[in-house]
């Protein structure tokens, strides 16, 4: 009977520890800020690699597009974190959404301006009276900012240029619907190149090299995440796990591009153009530990608040920034 007994007990502890085990995964939705490619490919290797998992995580990973504004996802409750660019960040906390950064695996600014140079632009002082075609859901503010600071109107006023919004592709550009527009290191800028104009063609304009380069691709989470410590554990397993999974890629590009094209529904993405973007975001991460460096942020926000008469943010933010998930790494 006592045998019969301790089977019982066993079976049972048994089917508790497995039960257990079952739901000892954390869920979290991550949301992007564009569609699946390499631009990502951190997560997804994470995913597929099972880092998520080995920190007890159950992560799903929502593709963004171009009708979708991070923010506004985080905000309805359809995410728990959301990768975005720091000035749409910043201009949605002031506009009542509270987001906060936690943590911002890129260094470095990818995004450029690329000017065809049959239009004559050498220099930024030939931008006035020409078109500038550039995308919006926030992927403009940062080139309304650096407009303001040269003191260049945006409505195609006398001395001003002209601000086009764009599709996030170059045909406006390749069909000289627009002089300049804005792309990206590692993306747009070889889609041009692709179209078979080549290099020698191009005038191109670094953000970075004009003191203008705001932050990138960070994570952001709303205030209230942050007043859970439970939560701001599962941060803490997420960032990790993240940061491990670019490394991985890093490391790894062949297999990173391979598990980004497993990844995309779509089919639209090619192993040349993920391959070759892999390459130049690895170069933006630039072997980041996840932890936001506080000298970034604040040109950041010095280039949004010194944009002249139209700044991106009115008032330096309080609270925008948090180390509470990175000093658990």
């Amino acid at each position: 009977m006592k045998t019969i007994k301790s089977l019982a007990l066993v079976s049972a502890l048994g089917v508790g520890l497995i039960s257990g085990a079952a739901q000892a995964a954390d869920e979290l939705t991550l949301q992007l800020k564009w569609v699946t490619q390499g631009q990502f490919a951190g997560y997804y290797v994470a995913k597929d690699k099972g880092f998520y998992e080995e920190e007890g995580l159950d992560v799903t990973i929502k593709p963004g597009g171009p009708d979708i504004a991070p923010p506004q996802v985080i905000a309805g409750g359809g995410a728990d974190v959301i990768i975005d660019w720091m000035p749409s960040a910043l201009a949605s906390r002031e506009k009542g959404v509270p987001l906060v950064n936690i943590a911002q695996p890129f260094k470095k600014s990818g995004l450029m301006l690329t000017c065809l140079k049959e239009h004559g632009i050498e220099s930024p002082s030939d931008f006035p009276g020409k078109t500038i075609g550039t995308w919006f859901f926030g992927n403009e503010l940062p080139l309304l900012s650096w407009m303001s600071k040269l003191g260049y109107a945006t409505d195609g006023s006398d001395g001003g240029v002209t601000i086009q919004k764009i599709n996030f592709n170059v045909d406006p550009l390749l069909q000289k619907q627009v002089e300049c527009a804005t792309t990206m290191t590692y993306n747009e800028y070889w889609q041009v190149i692709d179209a078979g104009i080549p290099e020698s063609d191009l005038v191109v304009f670094k953000y970075e090299d004009h003191g203008v380069a705001t932050l990138e691709d960070g994570l952001y989470v709303l205030e209230s995440s942050l007043e859970d410590d439970a939560m701001v554990d599962k941060l803490a397993r997420f960032v990790k796990a993240s940061m491990k999974g670019w490394a991985y890629a890093a490391e790894n590009p062949d297999e990173a591009t391979e598990i980004v094209l497993e990844n995309d529904a779509t089919g639209a993405q090619t192993e040349k153009h993920q391959k070759r973007m892999i390459g130049e975001i690895v170069k933006l991460v630039d072997g980041s530990d996840g932890k936001l460096d506080m000298d970034a942020y604040n040109r950041t926000v010095e280039t949004l608040l010194s944009a002249g008469s139209d700044p991106v943010i009115t008032k330096a933010p309080e609270g925008a920034t948090s180390t509470a998930v990175t000093d658990k790494l």
